[in-house]
């Protein structure tokens, strides 16, 4: 009996695993792909070929370059929230709820955004393996207000959580995703009319909100798909969130690139950023920015307040779990950028945010800028420019 239930509990878990994995593109969806100018031999690949490290370093720096501040050793504060906390629109007409890494809710002008919701335990296909999560998310999915569109970066399991897309099916919100992620959303479920698949610079209206899908430097995949650091099966994105009055950017992931240039003139400034800082290493300079290129690509875009995301939830890399804010408050002050960090939880207005940061987490040990650089390979110049730009506003 022992041996049936776990060859019955072992299956279920590998037949849950690949589900996760979601399908690829066919058909239509397929050809809208091949007509992208980012799609290149078979998928979609970078501008700029990523320098990226082979599976035997990562996993020997893995082993002897993580930090013993790698995870919270006490609990995180967390805000708990609820429907009724949504009930009250902001004065201001913009306001951000911060769920932790990169999951948040953004409300604009009348409209609610949901971006890359994460409410699973592991950004992992299988359910007992890969990082978990230091908390439960702040507000429980049962809790969701009402939500206008949810808008997914690219298909990592960070960002597209089987769990998450599964349990929010029955709410039938529309879903505005890169080209080739609707195919996992659909194989899941999900009506095909309630998903909206964009390339880069193309826009989805819903009323006076406008979702533009933006450049980024990344990649895409879910493992076994053919998906490297040079690209994927299916295109990665950050978004434009723009109002009548308010104008929003999300980096999505990506490291630095000469197109934040571009973002900012055609569709800035941006009154906040949400800008990727943690999960960086030397490693992956071509795929995160790590904070003070967060501080650059914050400046490149126009944008007014920065606040980071992509971090303060999982361990995701081998850096200390306070030391993508401490880094990036350093910059941000040598830079004069203005910059918020909630709790997780918290509800900010950037009309009203104002004074120095007051940290909520825990002085620990953490590698400044120097000891350990992150600068992404073809970019050298984008900093530069931001180094001359501090020195002459000072």
């Amino acid at each position: 009996m022992l041996v049936r239930t776990l060859l019955v509990s072992s299956l279920s878990t590998l037949m849950l695993a690949c589900t996760a994995l979601g399908e690829p593109a066919e058909g239509e969806r397929l050809s809208r792909m091949q007509a992208s100018p980012q799609w290149q031999d078979g998928g979609f690949l970078n501008q700029r070929p990523a320098e990226s490290a082979s599976t035997w370093t990562l996993l020997k720096a893995s082993l002897t370059q993580m930090s013993p501040h790698s995870r919270p050793e006490a609990p995180i504060a967390v805000l708990k929230r609820s429907r009724q906390d949504f009930d009250l629109a902001p004065d201001s007409g913009l306001r951000v709820t911060w769920l932790g890494h990169s999951n948040l809710i953004v409300e604009i002008d009348g409209y609610r955004v949901l971006i890359d919701p994460i409410w699973g335990e592991r950004p992992s296909p299988i359910s007992w393996l890969g990082p978990t999560r230091w908390y439960e998310s702040p507000l429980a999915l049962e809790e969701l207000p009402r939500i206008d569109a949810v808008l997914i970066s690219h298909d990592h399991y960070d960002h597209l959580d089987h769990q998450t897309v599964l349990a929010l099916l029955e709410k039938q919100i529309p879903w505005v995703v890169p080209l080739g992620v609707g195919a996992h959303l659909q194989a899941w479920g999900m009506d095909n009319a309630h998903i909206t698949e964009l390339d880069w610079w193309a826009s989805y209206r819903i009323g006076d909100l406008e979702l533009t899908a933006t450049p980024a430097r990344h990649f895409s995949g879910r493992g076994f798909d053919g998906g490297d650091q040079n690209g994927g099966p299916t295109l990665w994105a950050g978004w434009s969130i723009a109002g009548p009055k308010h104008r929003v950017y999300y980096s999505g992931d990506t490291a630095l690139f000469d197109a934040l240039t571009d973002i900012g003139e055609r569709l800035g400034p941006f009154d906040l950023t949400l800008i990727a800082t943690g999960a960086y290493n030397r490693y992956w300079r071509d795929v995160h920015l790590g904070p003070e290129q967060a501080v650059r690509a914050h400046q490149l875009v126009g944008g007014k307040l920065l606040l980071p995301v992509h971090w303060g939830l999982f361990n995701l890399s081998f850096h200390g779990w306070t030391e993508p804010v401490e880094r990036l408050l350093a910059e941000a002050q040598a830079q004069q950028v203005a910059v918020v960090i909630p709790k997780p939880g918290e509800m900010l207005e950037p009309a009203l945010a104002s004074g120095p940061v007051k940290a909520w987490w825990p002085q620990l040990p953490w590698e400044r800028a120097d000891q350990s650089p992150v600068i992404s390979s073809g970019t050298e110049h984008l900093m530069l420019s931001g180094a001359r730009q501090a020195q002459q506003s000072n």
